[in-house]
């Protein structure tokens, strides 16, 4: 199987947009809202009720009727196919309504693969309108610098009888919507309200110069203002944003910030619906979902303390335990080698390619005399290393798109906890010409971040300015020595990275682990796999399904070759959460641990569910 990815990130989002809609699903019709409760009177906290309710701040309650619902602010499939993302009438000031439609847009499709023929809507999955209201605030865990967003979907088919909350945190470094596709598109239409954190990073961006940042409206304010983001050190220009610049290192919190969205999920259920309160950890049913990241941070959220949670399902979890390898490690180590390797698979050089693997072998990290034989030493490295020939293709993607480079950065400052304006190997984020080089982003451009970051430049109009940029290779080489050296430097990062590990789940808790052998940002063998050992060694209950041609982006299947070859994830995502709310139910055992042997559809065929193979 070859596949050859596109060379531009906009080729790929256009093509994603001119996959055109299918019907929309038929909204139910809304019962009469539940008054919003009186803000409560001090009184002792009911058993299993949230600890934290004084870190939340800045709260905002939001309805979403009429044309306008939870899951995609009006939009239905139709308006998420659409080629262009929802206008602002004024592109310098949009309104709250308009930034919160078009981040669910930016974030249902930074997700899932909504084009016709992808199955979504049919297949699995569905889109229909959910009318509710959405609470939100600023969360701040004890000691740390900065907060993170938290927000509660509360339906108006709020089920009163099965009391059921998901909690999630977004995928990446995505905003507080990053995970709608995943814990809201399954929760919502069960009647479940759903409570979600960006878990310290989201797209409240700073602008440097202007002294400028994110509401928790989304719409833009002063540095004099209640934000969501403002770092600590705001001096110079350039752009700051939460996950690399809060000097808070928030992967090392991930598990404390889902668990504190969860104690928010309780206190929003509590305002909205105050004839059935109190809601508690002791009376509601809390599951905790979410990939990539975000099913990372769940999997943190299992190893705490407290009967607090029911269940848990991870999906491709970025997760990091003792003796195996950290994202950190293997994607500096993919930055540099994985450019120069490529060609052995078949697929197409990067232009750079010989001055990269040249590099390579003035660093010592490969031999040979001539080009063939450098690419041969870089892939044979990947090989000894723990890549696969699966991961090493799917990883083209992110040498296409250049999101190596992009995570590297974003993480290294994080881990040290670096200030903006100090981030190491000469980096730094600014909006940027075609050349790369730093301007001053447009009032339009601040405008949008909210709505249309992913949480991580380069995007939105911001962009990663590399001192090297004639030799990006070197500032590369720089990052990597952060992961395998001994300076000063170095150790900074490595101890941040140390505490980002995670351990075994609490026993009894069920835990449920999805990841495609196909991923090449997140490989299985440096994640799940281990995971899974560390857990079982230590007596949890986990399943594991191993997914067959499935790789970490369901997003670009909607690129015909992609769809050709690989399968969603989200598919098995949800099933997993349905075999836990049959357990729960007390519907029977969960599955056993599966190698899911899938089948792709192949070149213009609409996806069926016997390509999934779904486990019975």
């Amino acid at each position: 199987m070859k596949i050859r990815p596109m060379t531009r990130i906009s080729s790929a989002l256009a093509l994603l947009a001119l996959l055109a809609g299918c019907e929309r699903a038929p909204a139910p019709a809304a019962p009469a809202p539940q008054p919003a409760a009186s803000p409560p009177t001090a009184q002792p906290a009911p058993r299993g009720a949230p600890e934290d309710a004084a870190m939340f701040s800045a709260q905002r309650v939001s309805e979403h009727r009429d044309g306008d619902d939870l899951l995609s602010a009006g939009l239905g499939l139709d308006g998420l196919r659409g080629m262009a993302p929802p206008a602002f009438a004024k592109p310098e000031a949009p309104t709250p309504a308009e930034l919160r439609r078009r981040a669910l847009w930016a974030n249902w499709r930074g997700i899932a693969d909504l084009a016709p023929g992808g199955g979504y809507g049919d297949v699995y999955g569905s889109l229909a309108a959910v009318p509710g209201r959405e609470f939100q605030a600023l969360a701040r865990l004890p000691g740390a610098k900065q907060p993170h967003r938290v927000l509660a979907q509360i339906p108006d088919r709020f089920d009163a009888k099965k009391r059921c909350l998901v909690v999630t945190a977004s995928s990446g470094s995505r905003g507080i919507y990053g995970a709608i596709a995943v814990a809201g598109a399954w929760g919502l239409p069960k009647g479940c309200a759903v409570a979600y954190t960006d878990k310290g990073a989201g797209t409240d961006y700073y602008d440097l110069a202007e002294k400028r940042g994110v509401r928790v409206d989304g719409t833009l304010g002063g540095a004099d203002e209640v934000l969501a983001f403002k770092p600590e050190t705001a001096a110079g220009s350039g752009i700051a944003f939460k996950h690399a610049h809060s000097q808070d290192n928030p992967e090392a919190d991930w598990g404390r910030h889902v668990k504190q969205a969860a104690e928010y999920g309780l206190q929003a259920l509590n305002e909205a619906l105050p004839q059935q309160a109190p809601f508690t950890f002791a009376n509601t049913r809390v599951i905790a979902v979410g990939i990539s990241n975000g099913g990372g941070a769940v999997l943190r959220a299992a190893e705490l303390d407290g009967d607090w949670l029911a269940a848990v399902v991870a999906g491709e979890p970025n997760v990091y335990v003792q003796g195996a390898r950290a994202l950190y490690d293997y994607t500096t180590e993919a930055a540099l080698l994985m450019p120069c390797a490529l060609p052995q698979l078949g697929l197409p050089a990067v232009p750079d390619i010989a001055a990269r693997c040249t590099a390579l072998v003035e660093a010592g990290l490969i031999q040979g005399a001539d080009l063939a034989a450098q690419q041969k030493a870089a892939y044979a490295a990947l090989h000894a290393s723990g890549w696969t020939d699966e991961a090493l293709r799917a990883g083209s993607i992110s040498v296409t798109f250049d999101l190596w480079r992009a995570v590297a950065v974003t993480y290294a400052a994080a881990y040290g906890r670096y200030a903006a304006g100090e981030e190491p190997c000469g980096y730094r984020f600014a909006a940027v010409n075609a050349d790369r080089s730093a301007r001053a982003a447009t009032p339009a451009e601040r405008a949008a971040w909210w709505a249309d970051g992913s949480g991580i430049p380069p995007g939105a109009g911001v962009g990663i300015v590399d001192a090297e940029a004639a030799a990006p290779w070197k500032g590369l080489g720089c990052l990597r020595a952060l992961a395998s050296g001994s300076d000063a430097a170095a150790a900074r990062v490595q101890q941040g990275i140390a505490q980002t590990r995670a351990a075994a789940p609490r026993k009894g808790l069920p835990v449920f682990v999805i990841h495609g052998l196909d991923d090449g940002l997140v490989p299985a063998a440096f994640s799940s796999a281990p995971y899974v050992a560390l857990a079982k060694a230590a007596g949890s209950d986990v399943r594991y399904w191993q997914v067959r041609h499935a790789q970490h982006f369901d997003a670009f299947l909607g690129l015909p070759q992609y769809g050709a070859n690989y399968l969603p994830l989200l598919p098995y995502v949800y099933s997993a959460l349905d075999r836990v709310w049959a357990k729960l139910d007390g519907g029977g055992e969960l599955p056993a641990d599966a190698v899911i042997e899938t089948t792709p559809r192949g070149m213009g065929k609409p996806l069926q569910a016997d390509n999934l193979a779904m486990p019975k």
